[in-house]
């Protein structure tokens, strides 16, 4: 059976649609469950006359279909919590002052310069009973007590609603953390912080065992940095992880190691399988074995933090534990959909999470792709057969990943394949000397004639990408690419492989026609881009950052220091990815600027500017102790911008004096990003 003619896809689809839909209308309770009523009412209705009229079998498709659809719009509206009356975003009408809050300790974050951080559950706002999910920061400043998962505590601070950002082209952090149920972040001190009671659960006591267990790895002959590798292959905890490894791991491809995914559950369903072979393969046998496996995958995904990818590795292998059991051949493109849809069902946010995104994209390239690639060469050595099927497997992955890694990361790493043939085969012994120290850890230290061993072979991981990742030249950055560039290079690759797999002629030409709707979509992205001409002052703390476009290239104005640096600034690079655009020049700031006949003056820290002209914009940057009453009364702008380079307590005075002048105040700070 053809994955089309799986009788679930229509069901999927419909759902998947459902997902989507809920992002862009806004639809009532009632309207989604009145019609989620009705489409299962149809379904029953059709079914009993399906065998007696054949019309009815295209009704009853079209009824599934509703159905499904409104089981994902009515998924999405119980997920979504800012739907009930008492979530903390309903309760709060004054940012501005320290709020009381009890919450629950759920997940620890990686740490910022500042602050510890915590994913923390609401439960009392103000006195009030509330829901809801927050980011706890405590500041570094004073001393800490570590938190524990599980713990009940009082909290007093201030919370903060997410911002968007404030760039163009920038990662949206706010859409990330919306999409993951936080909506605001708490900052405080230790001292206002009371820990009550322990409260005992699921997810707490592993989260707390998994704790011991680095604890115990902690205290064993493993080196600080190897541990924190250690920790993120197997317990999937990439906190610690020092930010130039990061960086030598994303610049070598083999980012997704570090993220506890199929190679890993793979590995330790084979691991228990192997375990369980005493166990006779009778009936009452063979179930033993089944709930041994399936509790132990889960065990694991929990103790590893029930990320999407591990989420979505371990259904996956739970069915093909119970087709095994079952003792029937499991269609492995019908497993994937239905751990899909499983997941979805509980987790509808997962859809949007890259990582998410990303590993069912490439496990499904992986399964469709590889065996035609392992087919062009047919190695007889057993030795070169294993490694061409490692650069078989990690070319399938990377063409289904590509579009979209590029789309959200904008940069290809070129060398992927030859690092997947170098560390493949030492993380498999990596894995199961690991496990066993793992297991090892969960009742104390682990010995050194484990540990070092283990240490050394993780070193020399780590030396091997670093090495790959140390040929820069290869690493591709910087890519624009639009959304629409992203359809249309997935229609190429789909195409392009079904007529490889069967090359006929109608084939070959939606091949090729895929290619040109490519091309005509960058061609017509830059004919876009080409049309425009801006000018923007960029949010930026500190610093003063313009830029000046006109269609493919900018003029960058700013001090030495941001030009000097401008291949890492973060904030510049990003504009230009998102706007298809080269730097044409570079500039220091001046006092006068014009664009498009607008004429704009800026005024810095040392308020030197010319008196005889009628600047249309007027520019405050690096908080200078001006009378904007009097300058405003001189000149009689259109428009006055402060970017981030203020004092915030300068800004709220100006804007003040704006707003009684009726003179329209922009502050980058607050409303993001000025464009002229």
């Amino acid at each position: 059976m053809k994955i089309l003619q799986f009788p679930l896809i229509s069901i999927f689809i419909g759902f998947l649609f459902g997902l989507l839909l809920f992002r862009t209308v806004d639809l009532s309770f009632v309207f989604v469950f009145g019609s989620l009523g009705f489409g299962i009412l149809g379904l029953v209705t059709t079914h009993f006359f399906i065998s007696k009229n054949t019309p009815f079998k295209k009704l009853f498709g079209c009824f599934v279909l509703l159905t499904s659809l409104m089981i994902g719009l009515s998924t999405s509206l119980i997920h979504k919590e800012t739907f009930h009356q008492n979530h903390y975003t309903h309760q709060i009408t004054n940012y501005e002052k320290p709020h009381q809050l009890d919450v629950l300790v759920n997940e620890k974050l990686k740490s910022t310069f500042k602050n510890h951080r915590f994913i923390c559950f609401v439960k009392a706002l103000d006195g009030r009973t509330s829901i809801g999910k927050v980011i706890l920061n405590v500041s570094k400043k004073d001393t800490f007590t570590n938190l524990k998962i599980g713990s009940n505590i009082k909290v007093t601070g201030m919370i903060l609603k997410n911002r968007k950002s404030f760039n163009l082209g920038l990662f949206d952090y706010s859409s990330y953390l919306e999409n993951q149920g936080i909506y605001a972040q708490v900052y405080t001190k230790s001292n206002q912080i009371q820990i009550g009671k322990y409260e005992s659960g699921l997810w707490a006591d592993f989260s707390n065992f998994r704790e011991t267990i680095i604890t115990n790895l902690s205290h064993s002959a493993i080196s600080k940095e190897e541990l924190y590798v250690l920790n993120a292959l197997i317990l999937g905890q990439q906190q610690d992880i020092s930010s130039e490894v990061l960086k030598d791991y994303q610049y070598a491809g083999a980012v997704h190691v570090l993220s506890v995914s199929g190679l890993h559950v793979g590995f330790i369903l084979l691991f228990i399988t192997f375990l369980l072979k005493p166990i006779r393969n009778s009936r009452k046998g063979s179930l033993l074995k089944l709930g041994i496996i399936i509790l132990s995958l889960w065990s694991f995904a929990i103790l590893a933090g029930l990320s999407p990818s591990i989420v979505r590795s371990v259904t996956m292998f739970s069915f093909v534990a119970i087709g095994m059991h079952l003792r029937r051949t499991v269609n492995i493109y019908h497993t994937l959909l239905v751990s899909m849809l499983l997941i979805l069902l509980f987790k509808p946010s997962f859809l949007f999470d890259v990582g998410f995104q990303l590993s069912y994209l490439a496990l499904f390239f992986i399964l469709w792709l590889q065996p035609v690639l392992s087919q062009l060469w047919q190695p007889k050595n057993k030795i070169i057969r294993y490694f061409w099927s490692i650069i078989t497997v990690s070319f399938a992955a990377q063409i289904g990943a590509m579009p979209l890694s590029i789309y959200y990361f904008h940069q290809f790493p070129g060398l992927f394949f030859v690092t997947n043939l170098l560390i493949l085969p030492l993380l498999g012994v990596i894995m199961a000397v690991g496990v066993f120290a793992i297991l090892i850890a969960t009742f104390h230290t682990v010995p050194f004639w484990i540990a070092k061993p283990l240490e050394f072979m993780i070193v020399l991981l780590n030396a091997i990408i670093h090495w790959v990742a140390s040929f820069e030249d290869f690493v591709i950055r910087n890519i624009s690419f639009s959304k629409e560039m992203l359809w249309c290079s997935y229609l190429v690759i789909i195409l392009v492989i079904i007529w490889i797999k069967i090359p006929t002629f109608k084939r070959l030409v939606l091949a090729f026609g895929s290619i040109v709707l490519l091309q005509s979509c960058f061609i017509f992205q830059k004919k876009q881009t080409l049309s425009k001409s801006e000018f923007i002052v960029f949010n930026s703390k500190k610093n003063t950052i313009l830029a000046e476009r006109i269609g493919n290239s900018a003029c960058i104005l700013s001090n030495d220091s941001i030009l000097n640096n401008l291949d890492n600034d973060q904030t510049v690079q990003s504009y230009l990815v998102a706007n298809f655009c080269k730097i044409r020049d570079q500039k220091l700031l001046s006092n006068v600027m014009y664009f498009k006949q607008q004429k704009i003056l800026i005024i810095d820290s040392s308020c030197v500017y010319q008196k005889n002209m009628s600047p249309d914009i007027i520019l405050l940057i690096q908080s200078p102790k001006l009378n904007l009453q009097r300058v405003l009364k001189t000149y009689h702008p259109k428009q006055i911008v402060v970017d981030g380079s203020n004092f915030k307590s300068y800004a709220k005075l100006w804007e003040v004096t704006c707003r009684e002048a009726k003179i329209p105040f922009h502050y980058t700070n607050e409303k993001g990003f000025y464009k002229l």
